[in-house]
């Protein structure tokens, strides 16, 4: 069983924000820059270089959004289109069920 997420993806994603303009900005080093980002927000070095090589962000301080490796980002794409479908089709059953008991209610 994996160990419960002490961070939510949008603290994730903002370190890493903030890892690549500490780079690109000040000029530090991958390490300064861990070490820096880590220390405002609490978040440990190893943890952070994690985040940043991993799938919340590039190592490249450039890189915007669709860089990295593109059979992840597909596949990333695809599981979110799954996901929103199954929640399109969630909402259509809502939607037809609530229509129906207001039907109902306004035939009593």
């Amino acid at each position: 069983m994996a160990a419960p997420r002490k961070f939510d993806p949008e603290t994730r994603e903002r370190a890493v924000r903030m890892y690549q303009d500490r780079i690109s900005q000040a000029g530090d080093s991958k390490r300064g820059a861990r070490r820096y980002v880590g220390e405002i927000l609490g978040i440990n070095e190893a943890t952070l270089r994690n985040w940043v090589e991993g799938r919340y962000g590039s190592t490249d301080p450039g890189a915007g959004q669709g860089s990295g490796d593109p059979v992840a980002e597909l596949t990333a794409l695809r599981r979110e289109n799954a996901e929103l479908r199954r929640a399109n089709e969630i909402l259509k059953t809502a939607t037809a069920f609530f229509a129906a008991a207001e039907v109902d209610r306004r035939l009593r």
